[in-house]
């Protein structure tokens, strides 16, 4: 019997890579999610609320990058 990993100890990069290596490992992916919703600078977008708002994807993932991009560059400064 294989001993499963503490995933307290692991870094976020490494806790992910485990995931995509061990994608049947239920309890991994939900320590990853919570490890997720625990990082101050995540961005949470409402759902989309009808296909008008479908039709904004590609601007809202642009918006998206931007932010991303804003924070990235604050973090380097």
């Amino acid at each position: 019997m294989t001993q499963q990993p503490n995933f307290q100890t692991m870094t976020v990069q490494e806790l992910k890579s485990y995931v995509l290596s061990h994608r049947e490992d239920d309890e991994a992916f939900y320590a990853y999610l919570d490890r997720v919703r625990e990082r101050e600078n995540r961005v949470v977008y409402p759902p989309l609320k009808s296909l008008e708002d479908l039709e904004k994807y590609p601007e809202i993932i642009e918006q998206m990058r931007q932010e991303s991009g804003n924070k990235f560059k604050q973090n380097i400064e």
